[in-house]
Parts: C-alpha cells; sequence; structure tokens
C-alpha cells in the first residue's frame, strides 16, 4: 500500500482535536487541538443577553475554526503533502444542532435573531428540554409508540426532539424561520462538501430514527405540538448517509483554505463516543467500550436486540456494520471532579499543589491514593449533571451520604470516583440483565490514559479486567478510519479497525479483596440509587 494518510476530527465539549493517521498502522502523525473561541454559552449569549437555567449554547463559528486552524497544522508538523491525504472523517457530541436556513447558515448569524437564544446551536448538554422529555416519554407510553422499544423506553432531554418540542412551544415563530435543524456534524460536512447529508447514526441514536419506519410518527409528534406533525418532512432534509460512507468531496473553496486538494472524500458525520469504539480494535460483539471525559458514554454492540431499561439507543449498523450498536453512558464524570476541585477545595490544598508543582486533581488523586475501600464512610450518587443511565432523568441531582466533622477532600474525591464507577456497574448489569453479553471492557480518553488510581478502582469496582485505547485522542482516530473508508482504502469499519486500531500491552486487574469490598459498598449504592431515582423519594425533583 502507498503511503498514505487520513484525518480525523473530533469535536468536543469544550474543544476540536485533529489527527493525522497513517492509513496502514493507526500511528498518529501529527495531532492538534483548539478551543472554542467562545467556549460554552450556559449564563449569556456574546451579546449579553442571559440565559435561563439549564441552558448550554455555543457559537457556531467556533467549529469552523477548528477546521481552519488545526488541518493546516497538522500538514505543517507532519510534512505530510495534500496528494497523499485519502479522506477526512468527524465525530461530533450529538444531539448538538443547530437552526439554518436554505443556504445552511446558522440562524443566529441574523442580525435579527442574535438575541433569540433558540436560534443558536444547541450542545447534548443542554438539558432545559427536561419538561418536553417527560411530557413526550409519557404520551409514547401512553400511546405504546414502538420506537421506545429501541431507545431504552425513556425519551432523553440530551436527544433532538425534546429540544425541537422546547423550540416549538418558546418560540414558534424561529421553529417557522428554519429550514432545517442540522446535526452539528452534518452542517460541518456540508461546510465541507457543499452536500446537505444527515447521518443515519446520529439520526438513529438522537432522533430515533429506524430504518424502513422512519422517524417517530407524525401523529404522536402532532399530540405533542401541532408545529412538530410534519417535522421530518419540513425540517430533517438530508441525503441519508451510513458511517463510512462517502458523504461527498472537499470544495474548492474549502480544499484552498485547508491546504488540501479538492475532491478529497469525506465521511458522514459520526457521534463522538461511536467513533472512538474501533480505535481501541473492536471488531466483534461483547466488547464494550467506555469512553471517559467530560461525560461518558458506554458503546456496545451484540448480534440481537433486546429490551433495555435506559439505554440511549439501539440501532444496527450504528456502530460496526452487520451488529446491532448498543449506547449507555452517564451525563457527568470528569465535569464533577472538575466542579469539586474548583469549588470544594481549601486554599491550603492548592497552597500544597503548586508547592509540589502539580494541580490540584494529582495532588487529590495521589491522597486519595492511601486510602483503603471503604475508609472515607462515603458513597455518592454521580448524578451532578442527571441521569443519563439506566434512569434517563435529567432532573436528578447528585449525592454524599456519610460526611462527617472528620472528611477531607481526599475523601469526597474518592467517593465522587468510585459513584462514577457504580454507575457503569449498574449500566453493565442492566445490559446482562437484558440478555446482552458483556465479554471484554475496554476504555480510552483522557481520564482513561491519565488516571491510574481511577482506572483501577473502576477494575475492581466492575470485577473486570479493562483494557486501554493506545491513542490520546480515540474518537478522533476513530473518525480518520471512517476518513480511510470512505476514501476506499478499506471496504468497512471493522476492517479498519484490524488494522488501525490498538490498545496498550497491559490492563487494569481487579485485586480480588477491593472488588468484594466494592460488591458491599454497590449494594449500599444500589438502594440509594433505587430510592432517589426510581420514586421512593422525589426531593430532587422538589427542591427544583
Amino acid at each position: 500500500m502507498p503511503e498514505k494518510y487520513v484525518i480525523g476530527l473530533d469535536y468536543g465539549t469544550l474543544s476540536g482535536r485533529a489527527v493525522l493517521v497513517d492509513v496502514r498502522t493507526g500511528e498518529t502523525a501529527a495531532q492538534s487541538e483548539k478551543k472554542y473561541s467562545h467556549g460554552l454559552l450556559e449564563k449569556e449569549l456574546p451579546d449579553g443577553s442571559s440565559l435561563p437555567s439549564g441552558w448550554t449554547l455555543a457559537e457556531p463559528a467556533d467549529y469552523l475554526e477548528v477546521l481552519t486552524e488545526t488541518i493546516p497544522q497538522l500538514l505543517a508538523a507532519s510534512g505530510v503533502k495534500a496528494e497523499d491525504i485519502a479522506g477526512i472523517g468527524l465525530d461530533v457530541t450529538a444531539s448538538t444542532f443547530l437552526p439554518v436556513d436554505e443556504q445552511g447558515i446558522p440562524l443566529c448569524r441574523q442580525a435579527e435573531l442574535a438575541r433569540r437564544p433558540h436560534a443558536w446551536m444547541k450542545l447534548w448538554k443542554h438539558h432545559a428540554a427536561s419538561a418536553q422529555a417527560e411530557r413526550m416519554t409519557e404520551l409514547a407510553r401512553r400511546r405504546k409508540e414502538p420506537f421506545l422499544d429501541w431507545c431504552g423506553g425513556v425519551i432523553n432531554a440530551e436527544w433532538m426532539l425534546p429540544k425541537l418540542a422546547q423550540i416549538a412551544e418558546e418560540d414558534p415563530e424561529l421553529y417557522r424561520l428554519t429550514d432545517c435543524f442540522m446535526e452539528a456534524g452534518d452542517w460541518l460536512v456540508r461546510q465541507l462538501t457543499g452536500e446537505w447529508t444527515r447521518s443515519m447514526c446520529i439520526a438513529g441514536y438522537k432522533l430515533q430514527y429506524r430504518p424502513g419506519e422512519g422517524y417517530p410518527s407524525g401523529e404522536y409528534l402532532k399530540e405533542e405540538s401541532p408545529l412538530l406533525e410534519h417535522v421530518a418532512e419540513e425540517k430533517l432534509g438530508g441525503r441519508p448517509v451510513k458511517l463510512g460512507e462517502m458523504a461527498g468531496r472537499l470544495t474548492e473553496d474549502m480544499a484552498a483554505r485547508l491546504g488540501l486538494n479538492p475532491g478529497t472524500p469525506v465521511a458522514a458525520a459520526a457521534i463522538d463516543a461511536h467513533s472512538a469504539v474501533p480505535s481501541v480494535g473492536i471488531r466483534r460483539p461483547g466488547e464494550l467500550l467506555m469512553v471517559l471525559g467530560t461525560s461518558c458514554c458506554a458503546m456496545l454492540c451484540s448480534e440481537k436486540e433486546a429490551f433495555i431499561p435506559g439505554i440511549f439507543g439501539m440501532v444496527k449498523g450504528g456502530i460496526l456494520p452487520g451488529y446491532v450498536g448498543y449506547e449507555a453512558g452517564q451525563s457527568s464524570v470528569g465535569d464533577t471532579f472538575d466542579w469539586f476541585v474548583k469549588n470544594c477545595v481549601p486554599e491550603s490544598y492548592g497552597r500544597q499543589a503548586r508547592e509540589q508543582g502539580v494541580n490540584l486533581h494529582q495532588l487529590l488523586t495521589e491522597k486519595t491514593r492511601k486510602l483503603k475501600v471503604g475508609e472515607n464512610g462515603l458513597i455518592a450518587l454521580d448524578w451532578w449533571n442527571g441521569n443519563r443511565s439506566c434512569l434517563a432523568d435529567a432532573d436528578l441531582k447528585g449525592m454524599i451520604v456519610g460526611l462527617t466533622l472528620s472528611t477531607k477532600p481526599e475523601d469526597i474525591y474518592r467517593a465522587l470516583i468510585e459513584s462514577s464507577a457504580f454507575g457503569m456497574r449498574t449500566i453493565l448489569e442492566a445490559f446482562e440483565a437484558g440478555g446482552v453479553a458483556v465479554d471484554r471492557v475496554y476504555a480510552c480518553g483522557g481520564i482513561a490514559r491519565k488516571n491510574t488510581l481511577m482506572m483501577q478502582i473502576y477494575a475492581d469496582v466492575l470485577d473486570r479486567e479493562i483494557r486501554i485505547g493506545s491513542s490520546e485522542q480515540g474518537s478522533a482516530l476513530g473518525a480518520a478510519m471512517f476518513g480511510a473508508v470512505a476514501g476506499g482504502i478499506y471496504s468497512d469499519v471493522s476492517e479498519a479497525a484490524g488494522a488501525m486500531g490498538h490498545t496498550e500491552p497491559c490492563a487494569y486487574v481487579p485485586v480480588p479483596e477491593n472488588a468484594a469490598a466494592y460488591r458491599r459498598l454497590f449494594r449500599e449504592y444500589r438502594e440509594l440509587h433505587d430510592y432517589f431515582g426510581r420514586g421512593g423519594n422525589s426531593v430532587m425533583k422538589r427542591l427544583g
């Protein structure tokens, strides 16, 4: 095979990353990162207009900056020539979407609409549509809508439909002005290629689309809001494209801006977590990947369909060709640790960290490492940004039980780590209870590669060996693999995963005595989980 490379772009919550990858080995020749210039719009719009609680928006121009800054940097750093680029792939958080006009221009670019919050890009973690999600769930249950079976029985506020219902309810004029609601991934493909496509991967998991059956029925959507009755025909256009399929070719204008050749193949957009699966070499069912970052996604393939309460979606071919791809996860992992460090650690710890030349996360990790299982006397619920799986309730809140006047920051830090591991064990047990086997566990993402203590705690809590992806940018590497398939280098993503995906040579193995102790603590966690999450006490909702 001649020396060829592919570009993978991974759009996360706070920044975009790009990698240049050798198609033969999966080795990264260069990588670049660009933080979004405007960050997250959670309290106000760029003009200072305030936002209500629960809103998370973004500036679409920031996403274009990632393209125009990182790709030229890849070429400059590597010396690779434009003619050696075989394809481009990209993934984005989902459902992260924006309303656009007939030319694909975001409505927030129009001066008369810029002060209207619904004109901006909504991020996956926009939870202000929780009321709509609950209402739509109850309506679907009452109508016995079949799509509930393939999305875990609950509509989540992070998906597009409840967010569209929020727009229709709160700003119907803007809803009518919108030509198309585009997932950010599809919008970026359109910027690169000029082609108007809709990723069936994203539509399957975030819009409840099912091949052969389409979107949820117009009758159901009309009962939620008359404006939504014909949303599929009127507001969700775009040529359907599958993972690995070529969505289009790079336009001359964009090629000039990026320093690439016109006509370079561009793959259909993927979801960031789904994109990471092939990066660790997963090619078969029964192998679960945890993508650990600000949140956590758990991806698993199976040969069969099964109803798993609280999963985020079940899509045939949504992750690997020929298999049913399941998605579950947690709404806050790294975000929880960051919240704690920024708000709950005394200055004396900050001073100690500076003296040692480390950050607070590193200092707390080392202090936490000295604690034995159960020594801190604490149990926490990992709902600091709501629960994604398996309760699918964005209104749930975090909790720490067992605090005393002797509790130290490292005690709480460890309890938060353990709670995230307990949440993942809950997900694994839900899969297995539903008859979907979990034979192996993998992890990737910054936390998986950097925090050895956390990964050992995960191995002990799950009582399973955990293998870690070799790439620092697993999702971007997976996106590059989709680019390799779109460029004709490999026949499908499974073949690409076999050649380009890798894990570290060593794995985290559970310590038997720790695993036994965590089994006892997990029973306490589950009792709290079910009591506060399944109707025993709805105090979290009553407190607002």
